[in-house]
C-alpha cells in the first residue's frame, strides 16, 4: 500500500512559500539598492547592474531647520511617528479623559443593582464612549481649533501642534486632580515645587490625575451602593424573620432596587451627576 502520510499538504502551500520567499528576495533587493543610492556609495555588491542609478533617491530621514531655530523631521518621518502614536490612542483615551471615571461609576452601579450581565460590557463601554465624547467635546473642539487645523494649512509646525495639543488636556486634567495626589507623585518624582498649576510636568500629572479619578468613581459608588444595600438588608430581615432562610434575599430585592432605580429616573440623574462633576 502506498504510503500517503504527506497527502494533506496541499500543494499550492509550497507554491505560495516559493512566491513568498521570491517577494522578500526581490524587496531586500530594492531596499538595498535605495540604500546604496541614498548613501551615494561607490561600491555596488556583485550581481547589481549599473541600472541602480535609475532608482530615485529615497531621503526618508532629513531634519530641517527652521528660520525660528526649531528643527523638523521629514514628512516620512513624521508619519511613521504618528502611526506610532496610534497604538497609545487607547490608553490615551482612558487614561487622559474622563472614561475611567465613567465606566467605574457604571460598573459598581451595575453591582449595586446585583444585575452580573445587563447591561452588558458592550453598552456600558458605548455609553461610556458616547459621555465621554459628550464631556471632552469642549477641549477635542480647542484641538481642532489651535492645533489641528492650523498644521493642515501649514501655518505651525509638527512640534508647535504637539504643544497646543498637549496643552488642552493638560488644563483639563489639572482642573481634576487633587493636590493632595499632585504633591505625593512630585515628591515621589523628585520634582521641584512650580509656581502655578499649569508648570506641572506632564509625566507628573497623569499618575496624579489617574490616582484622582479611580478616588472620585469610588466616592460616587460608595453613594449610590447605600439605598441598594438598604433594600437588600430589609428585604433579608423580613425573610428571616418569616423563616424563609432558604430563599436567597437577592432574588426578592432585585425587583425592588430595578423599580427604585427606574421610579427616581435612575439613568438620567447619573450620567448629569457625571457630566456636573466634570463641571459641564
Amino acid at each position: 500500500m502506498k504510503n500517503n502520510n504527506v497527502s494533506f499538504i496541499p500543494f499550492s502551500l509550497f507554491r505560495f512559500a516559493k512566491v513568498l520567499m521570491q517577494v522578500l528576495a526581490i524587496t531586500v533587493f530594492l531596499s538595498q539598492a535605495a540604500l546604496a543610492q541614498t548613501t551615494d556609495t561607490t561600491i555596488k555588491p556583485a550581481g547589481v547592474s549599473s541600472t541602480l542609478s535609475s532608482f530615485p533617491s529615497l531621503s526618508a530621514i532629513t531634519l530641517t531647520t527652521n528660520e525660528d531655530g526649531t528643527q523638523e523631521y521629514s514628512v516620512s518621518i513624521q508619519v511613521l511617528l504618528l502611526m506610532t502614536t496610534l497604538t497609545f490612542i487607547p490608553a490615551i483615551l482612558i487614561m487622559m479623559t474622563s472614561f475611567t471615571r465613567i465606566i467605574i461609576v457604571f460598573a459598581i452601579l451595575r453591582q449595586a443593582l446585583g444585575l452580573q450581565q445587563s447591561p452588558s460590557n458592550q453598552i456600558l463601554i458605548g455609553m461610556t464612549l458616547f459621555l465621554t465624547l459628550f464631556i471632552m467635546t469642549p477641549v477635542i473642539n480647542e484641538v481642532n481649533e489651535q492645533a489641528l487645523q492650523p498644521y493642515i494649512a501649514e501655518q505651525i509646525t509638527s512640534d508647535q501642534a504637539i504643544d497646543k495639543v498637549i496643552e488642552p488636556f493638560h488644563r483639563f486634567m489639572i482642573g481634576q486632580t487633587r493636590e493632595s495626589d499632585l504633591k505625593l507623585f512630585m515628591d515621589i518624582a523628585n520634582v521641584p515645587a512650580v509656581d502655578t498649576r499649569e508648570e506641572v510636568p506632564l509625566t507628573v500629572l497623569i499618575p496624579s490625575f489617574i490616582t484622582s479619578e479611580l478616588k472620585t468613581a469610588f466616592q460616587i459608588g460608595f453613594i449610590l451602593f447605600i439605598p441598594f444595600l438598604v433594600i437588600d438588608l430589609v428585604v433579608a430581615s423580613v425573610l428571616m424573620a418569616m423563616g424563609m432562610m432558604m430563599l436567597s434575599p437577592l432574588i426578592i430585592s432585585l425587583p425592588f432596587k430595578i423599580m427604585l432605580f427606574v421610579l427616581v429616573d435612575g439613568w438620567a440623574m447619573l450620567m448629569g451627576t457625571l457630566a456636573a462633576s466634570f463641571g459641564i
